[in-house]
């Protein structure tokens, strides 16, 4: 069962894999799960129809042997999820695997980020969109202050789990005047806040294109306070645009995937929580993995489907979006809390 690294119809490789373990959350984000579409009637997944940890580190480690080598935890919120160092431990034990991440929107990131740390997690990524009680209220869907998710980062980075990467997403009119609030709070703490262009993921958040701040924007209302200079890519591919302060407190990362979109670097595959193989965070649905595992296939048979569906994949649904001279319709559009971003 020999195997290696696997490119999709446009040259490029497979590195990364993100891991959705639940389509649930705690919070009800307005452009991901709005309170008004996923209230208490909203039918989630049964728990027989999602992956269990055994099956998800069995795909994981067929991905491996594909090229994959950074696995990132999602969901939904992944921290909802029971038991899941254990996962955290099995996918650690895969050889192969160079570093292995968390994204969580940070309410519970405190009480577990211990066991995380021990069963072998190498860093989280916490979601953050402001500073201010009122807009985080708003935007996490919740009656919380942003104090608990300052706590997890906190315990993340206690724990082992740090430098903590914190991702903003800007929406014009919304949280676009505390950018430089978030940059003043983590400055000099050795975390890195990131702001992400407002995307049209799913068919949730009603995007348009006037409520995107773009990246250049952002930099410069930045730079304006807090003096930047851009810096080299940490590797190839690096999503995230770096730029440090020049008194040396650190940096910021911008994420241009509206106005410069970087889909030819894109070596990103996802797995759902209920089993399917998603190629682009913008797809139409993904490739069913759960019917062939649950039906017994062997592990060259779920390698011969998973190359395949990757040596096949051209998607460049950013790059075509920055073609277009008018915005499309969303259409049939996986969703946000399904593949974690």
């Amino acid at each position: 069962m020999k195997r290696g690294p696997t490119e999709d119809a446009l040259g490029r490789p497979l590195r990364d894999l993100r891991i959705s373990v639940t389509d649930r959350c705690n919070f009800r984000c307005p452009y991901c799960m709005p309170a008004e579409a996923f209230g208490e009637q909203y039918a989630f997944l049964p728990r027989p129809e999602i992956l269990s940890f055994e099956e998800i580190e069995r795909l994981a480690r067929l991905l491996v042997g594909l090229g994959a080598r950074k696995l990132r935890i999602t969901g939904g919120e992944p921290l909802v999820r029971a038991q899941l160092p254990k996962l955290v431990a099995l996918l650690a034990a895969i050889p192969g695997v160079e570093d292995l991440a968390l994204t969580t929107n940070g309410f519970l990131l405190a009480r577990h980020a211990d066991a995380l740390a021990g069963a072998g997690l190498s860093r989280v990524t916490v979601s953050l969109d402001s500073l201010d009680p009122a807009t985080f209220r708003q935007l996490s869907g919740s009656p919380h202050d942003p104090e608990r998710v300052l706590e997890g980062i906190h315990a993340a980075a206690e724990a082992g789990l740090g430098p903590v990467k914190l991702n903003c997403v800007v929406q014009k009119g919304v949280n676009d005047d505390g950018l430089v609030a978030l940059a003043r709070h983590f400055r000099g703490t050795g975390h890195v806040m990131r702001f992400i262009e407002y995307m049209d993921v799913g068919t949730r958040n009603e995007w348009d294109p006037d409520h995107v701040v773009s990246a250049r924007e952002i930099v410069e209302r930045i730079d304006a306070v807090f003096p930047l200079e851009p810096a080299e890519p940490n590797y190839p591919g690096e999503v995230a645009r770096r730029h440090r302060y020049r008194d040396g407190a650190g940096e910021i990362g911008v994420i241009t995937s509206v106005t410069a979109p970087f889909c030819g670097d894109c070596s990103r595959a996802r797995l759902t929580a209920e089993g399917q193989l998603v190629t682009c965070l913008f797809a139409r649905g993904g490739r069913d993995l759960k019917t062939p595992l649950r039906s017994g296939a062997s592990d060259e048979e779920l390698l011969e489907i998973l190359a395949g569906v990757w040596r096949r994949r051209s998607d460049r649904y950013s790059e075509e979006r920055a073609a277009r001279t008018s915005p499309a319709r969303a259409g049939q559009r996986i969703e946000m809390y399904q593949v974690g971003g």
